[in-house]
């Protein structure tokens, strides 16, 4: 279970990973624990993602100091002030979700939405993934 948190924390951040295929391998061990697996994987990408969100509200209000750091893209902060919250439902997608999450913070959207926005779609994704592969027994 740790390195499975450990593996969804690191993937949901700016720093490259796969916690897909571990939960997976996971899953077909031990079918039984199915919910535990579930709750692990979500919360722990949920954190990884968070991260990048404070990251980017802490590098906004701090930009004078920053200079060097290069912003959100212009493409992702679109989408963020257009579709507001609900976008981070997709802060699951590879690389563009954790732009998702960095302009987020950026753009000074509240906290908890963000959170609970970035945590159902977490959640969706592994549920997808863990229900693809019992239906596929």
């Amino acid at each position: 279970m740790l390195g499975l948190a450990v593996s969804a924390f690191l993937s949901s951040t700016l720093l490259p990973g796969g916690s897909e295929l571990l939960l997976l391998w996971l899953v077909e061990q031990d079918g039984s624990r199915l919910l535990l697996l579930l709750a692990v994987a979500s919360v722990a990408n949920t954190a990884g993602g968070f991260l990048t969100y404070w990251m980017g509200r802490w590098a906004e209000k701090g930009a004078e100091r920053l200079r060097h750091r290069p912003r959100p893209s212009s493409a992702v902060n679109h989408y963020v002030r257009r579709w507001g919250y609900p976008v981070l439902l997709m802060s699951w997608l590879p690389v563009v979700g954790d732009g998702l999450c960095l302009a987020a913070g950026w753009l000074q959207l509240r906290w908890l939405p963000s959170l609970l926005f970035i945590f159902v779609g977490k959640v969706l994704r592994y549920w997808l993934l863990i229900y693809a592969v019992d239906f596929l027994k």
